[in-house]
């Protein structure tokens, strides 16, 4: 599996929300600037996740982006998913018959194992592991 640049993006900005936050706001250029993100692409990954409900954004002059959950409640899969849509695994429609029900099958099989070891992964685990690292 291969996660894009704006999911490695998101999981950067949440776990230096994680490790340097401590519940309160803080702006994207200060993340951004902290994590070597270009702050364009660090909001577009940003907002999916407060669509999410993962992230809470808050407006006004103390604002910015804080966790909207405890670090052992966001998930990588919740991650993944928010910026990527649902892990699945599908076969083109080119391929029919039986060898195509055989490997959906097994597009399904490998689909729902991804999604099982992606959500067992907490951002309690990533975060804190560049200042122990």
């Amino acid at each position: 599996m291969k996660l894009n640049r704006a999911i490695a993006y998101a999981l950067e900005a949440l776990t230096y929300l994680a490790d340097a936050g401590g519940g309160r706001p803080l702006a994207s250029h200060d993340i951004a600037r902290a994590r070597g993100i270009p702050e364009k692409f660090l909001l577009k990954a940003l907002l999916p996740l407060v669509r999410a409900r993962l992230l809470d954004s808050l407006r006004g002059p103390n604002g910015g982006y804080r966790l909207a959950k405890p670090t052992k409640a966001i998930t990588v899969l919740g991650v993944v998913e928010a910026l990527a849509g649902p892990v699945r695994g599908e076969v083109p429609v080119e391929v029919a018959g039986k060898e195509g029900e055989r490997l959906q099958g097994l597009c399904d099989q490998v689909a729902e194992a991804t999604r099982a070891k992606l959500r067992q992964v907490k951002l309690s685990d990533l975060a804190g592991k560049r200042r122990k690292g």
